[in-house]
């Protein structure tokens, strides 16, 4: 527990639905309850610079997602549904009152499905950066192939676990131009690698770490998170078993709670498709089909509560202020 959260009165718990163990980090008490969800290959740790601050107003919780940390492996069982009703039977019997459920990125969609599927459990919910509509199929593998290519990377540098190097998940190029990319030179990945290997042998058993601090903490935190997550929930995305018969359309039509999305930057280009989660189509097509849409656009990476916590805050706390019927959060019967 990082000390900062140990200080703010936060304390990590687990929590079991049919042999799945959830692990959780719960806030104090202190007001309608908040339920963040990290995105794929990413662990609740990511929300640590916005929990204390969010704990001043709301009872936080922040899970991982089964396949990632210390949330149960399901190899062969991934899928919005599997995830989301993990979502939904952690809000009914751990937070046990409709609660404000907010997820960036394939997060965000658990939090629709959640809205869709459960609405007596939502009481509203925080789209951030979610994929919607681009993380469909075909449009997912053929139009806006950048990030299912991406997975499909992911799945071949993890999918031997006996065999992983971690650092190798750095090697791929990111466009930022029609006919530019970037990528981290092999040297320096080499290096990373070197790190992990050190770690590892020093501190066999334990998470992967790079083991510097005058890194920065983004790149260990990947590295952290790739060595406890499941390469079969990547591989359930590209081969196709995640997607089951959820429609985004469907899901977004028949909520009814309140709805923030947070938009983040993005691009697209020919060769590429969108970098990124949602083009501004996406945004304009929620807001149609959910019109409780309140809309923001954040000038951020896609990860919007790491790198722009205070505005991130800002937005879930004023939406929030919204809510009048927010104020007197009831249990569930």
């Amino acid at each position: 527990m990082p000390p900062e959260l140990a200080r703010a009165g936060f304390r990590q718990e687990f929590a079991e639905f049919d042999g799945v163990l959830i692990n959780c980090v719960r806030g104090p008490e202190a007001g309608v309850p908040v339920l963040l969800i990290p995105g794929q290959m990413s662990l609740w740790s990511s929300y640590r610079q916005v929990m204390p601050k969010l704990a001043r107003r709301f009872t936080v919780y922040a899970i991982d997602v089964r396949g990632h940390g210390n949330s149960s492996w399901t190899p062969g069982d991934y899928s919005w549904d599997s995830a989301g009703t993990d979502v939904a039977r952690f809000v009914r019997q751990v937070v046990g009152r409709p609660a404000i459920v907010s997820g960036n990125s394939s997060g965000g969609i658990l939090a629709l499905w959640c809205a869709s599927h459960v609405p007596e459990q939502v009481a509203a919910i925080v789209l951030e950066d979610p994929p919607i509509f681009s993380a469909e199929m075909p449009r997912f593998r053929d139009r806006d192939r950048w990030v299912y290519n991406s997975l499909a990377h992911y799945v071949q540098v993890l999918g031997d676990l006996d065999h992983q190097r971690l650092a190798d998940i750095y090697r791929q190029e990111i466009p930022v131009a029609e006919s530019k990319t970037i990528r981290m030179p092999d040297r320096f990945v080499d290096f990373l690698d070197r790190l992990v290997t050190r770690y590892q042998r020093q501190h066999p058993g334990r998470p992967a770490s790079l083991g510097v601090r005058w890194l920065p903490r983004s790149l260990n935190e990947l590295i952290r998170a790739a060595s406890m997550f499941d390469p079969d929930f990547a591989r359930a995305f590209v081969d196709g078993r995640f997607y089951g018969s959820l429609s985004h359309e469907a899901a977004l039509r028949t909520t009814t709670a309140p709805v923030l999305l947070l938009h983040a930057n993005w691009n697209r280009y020919d060769r590429y498709g969108l970098v990124g989660a949602m083009d501004d189509d996406d945004a304009g097509r929620v807001r149609e089909l959910a019109p409780q849409t309140v809309y923001r656009r954040i000038d951020a990476k896609h990860v919007i509560h790491d790198d722009k916590p205070r505005e991130f805050i800002a937005a879930v706390t004023d939406f929030a202020d919204t809510l009048p019927s927010l104020k007197q959060s009831h249990p569930m019967r």
